[in-house]
């Protein structure tokens, strides 16, 4: 695995548990209909920051598009966990707002590592 991935991942597994701790705390309140929304975002947030976490730890070459993907999900998910007063949608909503950040910048890093690659594979030899 790339080290330089490692907080992003850990980021992603943190926002990941975050997530799956929120659904289900969310399914126990007693207002479970008006966080219909929360539970469904907090359900793909954290299948989406699995899936970015795995392709960060074997060095996909699809990572930072994955990313990409994960920090927006991860913005709404967060968006939408701030809208409530429960403890567990505040922790959700940190979690996620720190995900999106961690992704958003690796996917910028890795967007930057993709271009010099190309820009060197196309540099003509003499």
């Amino acid at each position: 695995m790339d080290q330089h991935y490692q907080s992003c991942i850990d980021a992603c597994n943190e926002c990941a548990a975050a997530c799956e701790q929120c659904a289900a705390a969310c399914l126990r309140e007693p207002e479970i209909q008006m966080l219909a929304r929360c539970i469904a975002l907090d359900i793909d947030c954290s299948q989406i920051c699995r899936l970015a976490s795995a392709f960060m730890s074997r060095g996909s070459t699809e990572a930072a598009e994955v990313c990409r993907a994960c920090a927006e999900i991860c913005e709404s998910c967060g968006s939408e966990c701030d809208q409530h007063q429960h403890e567990h949608c505040k922790a959700c909503a940190v979690a996620c707002h720190r995900c999106a950040d961690e992704c958003r910048r690796m996917g910028s890093m890795a967007q930057g590592e993709v271009r010099s690659t190309t820009a060197t594979a196309a540099a003509p030899r003499h």
